[in-house]
């Protein structure tokens, strides 16, 4: 489980491909590498990946068919950073909310909103997902647990776009800072709202 407090960024240092299979490894700073053994879960922008090879400084993660075709982990190159966040244990303190790690979908960067001491990126989301969207719930973006500002329909009619407001520690400790429009960013859904909202689809779906 991880709770969307992102502990920093690391560098992808080296990219290993094989047919729909890399290997990424990520230099990561002594601070995150505590304790850290094979089999251990970290998140890379969201995407809960498992540590296959740790080589000093050098930490190994496989991904797979599936994670390389719903995330952005498979456009990372080397020189490039991803959001790093460890598993959380038990009696952490839950910052953000509760997270899984697995990824729904990607969201494309639409707009930028600069201001003093802000900023705010709005997000464009296919339909199918859009119903589990509503302001002031919780949504990850690249692993970092945010609160929807506003939801509007899209320009095209299909799926929504939201938005989140980003304060100037989000800016220093994450990758959003780097989003530009048409960038695309990983998506997980809160899981409590999934749950109530399929519950009542099929609440409703069973009196119809």
């Amino acid at each position: 489980m991880f709770t969307g407090i992102v502990q920093g960024i690391a560098e992808v240092v080296e990219v290993r491909e094989l047919e729909e299979f890399r290997t990424h490894v990520v230099a990561l700073p002594a601070e995150m590498r505590e304790g850290l053994a094979i089999g251990a879960s970290v998140a890379h922008n969201g995407v809960c990946l498992t540590v296959t090879a740790i080589d000093g400084d050098n930490v190994s993660f496989d991904l797979m068919r599936e994670t390389l075709r719903l995330t952005n982990l498979g456009a990372i190159s080397p020189g490039q950073c991803v959001n790093i966040e460890r598993a959380a244990r038990f009696g952490d303190e839950i910052g953000g909310h509760s997270m899984s790690g697995h990824i729904i979908c990607m969201a494309r960067v639409v707009a930028i909103e600069e201001a003093p001491n802000n900023r705010r990126l709005w997000f464009s989301l296919p339909e199918e997902i859009s119903r589990f969207v509503f302001e002031k719930g919780y949504i990850g973006v690249d692993g970092i647990s945010l609160t929807v500002g506003d939801v509007r329909p899209s320009p095209d009619g299909g799926g929504v776009e939201f938005s989140v407001n980003l304060i100037p520690e989000t800016l220093l400790r994450t990758m959003l800072k780097e989003r530009v429009i048409g960038d695309q960013v990983n998506i997980e859904i809160d899981p409590q709202t999934q749950v109530i909202v399929e519950t009542v689809e099929r609440v409703l779906a069973g009196r119809r």
